[in-house]
């Protein structure tokens, strides 16, 4: 069994980062959430709804960007609307406007293999995002970047998403990331997963993570999810 007792929800527009050992079944609530694998016992929904009636309403970023070698970036970005027959009008300028607005219209001929990480990686998101999902997942979707970039990156994902106004469900094994991108963290004990804690993250609204990192009170919110998984 990977996860015994995990009961929890999450408010339209918050963030919430989902901590816990290695092993202890993290990567497979998310694919729980995203109807990915379904769960044995207990139930998910989204807004009143089974989640695996809206699986078109989530967006799922993994551990590398996935990114098609042979695509550019604009094909990239509308690859997932082509695979669910949305290339529409609307949703095209939709695409071409998330590009323009977050610095990479000028990349949208470019090859993955010419882009640094993070640039992979908000390419990735703006695919995810072309989508219109209610809701997003990301598991571990910074793991791959070197430390530098890594806080880079997730800060640039933290303010785009606060600006699309989207529910985020972070799954990650950094701490600090953790803390500067959410609102609520959730400590899950070791295998089979049950909530250990839940630790509420108030930073207030217009806060940055790298504002965070400099906050007195980021220290005691570390020691508190640091002495649960120890």
């Amino acid at each position: 069994m990977a996860v015994k007792d995990v009961s929890f929800s999450v408010e339209k527009g918050q963030f919430v980062s989902i901590v816990g050992p290695s092993g202890c079944g993290k990567s497979t609530l998310l694919s729980a959430i995203a109807a990915l694998a379904k769960q044995q016992k207990g139930s998910i929904s989204l807004e009143g709804q089974d989640i695996s009636l809206c699986r078109e309403k989530i967006g799922y970023m993994f551990q590398t960007d996935n990114l098609l070698p042979w695509r550019s970036v604009y094909k990239n970005v509308l690859l997932g609307l082509e695979v669910q027959k949305k290339l529409t009008e609307e949703n095209i300028d939709y695409a071409q406007q998330l590009l323009k607005k977050y610095d990479l219209w000028q990349f949208k001929d470019s090859y993955p293999n010419r882009l640094s990480g993070g640039m992979r990686q908000r390419v990735a998101l703006i695919r995810t995002l072309s989508l219109k999902p209610q809701l997003l997942l990301l598991d571990e979707a910074f793991s791959a970047l070197d430390y530098q970039t890594r806080v880079k990156v997730s800060g640039d994902v933290y303010e785009i998403l606060r600006k699309e106004n989207k529910t985020l469900v972070m799954v990650t094994h950094d701490i600090p990331e953790a803390i500067t991108m959410s609102d609520k963290v959730i400590v899950l004990s070791k295998r089979p997963a049950v909530v250990q804690k839940m630790v509420d993250i108030n930073f207030g609204d217009t806060r940055t993570p790298a504002q965070v990192r400099t906050d007195p009170r980021f220290q005691t919110c570390f020691n508190t999810i640091w002495k649960e998984l120890t």
